[in-house]
């Protein structure tokens, strides 16, 4: 599904600025001889996904799947949702050869609602969007968390105009503890932070902030 006509757009994490449609993702996933993101999951996923017990779970706005091809091996039932298809196919490639199986699908994140009261986890990693389709995305993931699950959301935080480095540089579309915790009312939040990610720049180490959301729908 593309969003060529809609005037929704998706950031990317790492161009000053970029925002993107799903043919401009498509286009630059083709131009990359290998995988645009790294193939290892983001640290903040494994920190908080660790010592959960494996259930169904969906990543929302995949991407290359690195979290989703992830979360399969750690034995969870696994649909991956992105609206590049250039960036599903790369995610399949990754699955095989981990000899692992997800359910990719093809589809526009602030259109997709996943089933409601089926996942364990619901995983939101990276997605920059203008508030009013941030907040619809968020409302599917509540939506769609069973009881006893977890939604765990993970971005570039507002800070790091200032604090940090890399990542968007229009505020509009960065993320706060606040403005995502905001838009999931109903849940419980277990961790809502700006935490720092070390990075790699030109020889040295620096630090990017990262919001990073933790909330759980208490058991029926």
């Amino acid at each position: 599904m593309t969003m060529r006509t809609t005037g929704d757009r998706r950031s990317c994490g790492t161009e000053v600025g970029a925002t993107m449609d799903s043919s401009a993702w498509d286009e630059r996933y083709a131009s990359a001889p290998e995988l645009v993101w790294t193939a290892e999951p983001n640290r903040f996923v494994v920190r908080e996904v660790t010592g959960l017990t494996p259930g169904r779970a969906v990543d929302l706005a995949a991407g290359e799947g690195r979290n989703a091809v992830w979360l399969a091996r750690q034995g969870w039932r696994v649909t991956a949702v992105d609206f590049s298809l250039v960036a599903v196919e790369r995610g399949r490639g990754l699955a095989r050869d981990s000899g692992v199986t997800v359910d990719w699908q093809v589809g526009d994140v602030t259109r997709y609602a996943p089933q409601a009261d089926s996942f364990d986890l619901v995983l939101i990693a990276y997605l920059h969007l203008p508030a009013t389709d941030r907040d619809t995305v968020l409302s599917h993931a509540r939506a769609a968390v069973r009881p006893g699950g977890t939604v765990l959301v993970v971005g570039h935080d507002l800070a790091n105009l200032t604090g940090g480095t890399g990542g968007p540089q229009d505020p509009d579309i960065l993320l706060t503890p606040e403005a995502v915790t905001g838009a999931l009312s109903g849940l419980r939040i277990h961790r809502a932070e700006t935490a720092r990610r070390p990075v790699d720049v030109d020889g040295r180490t620096v630090d990017a902030l990262d919001t990073v959301v933790v909330a759980r729908r208490d058991a029926a």
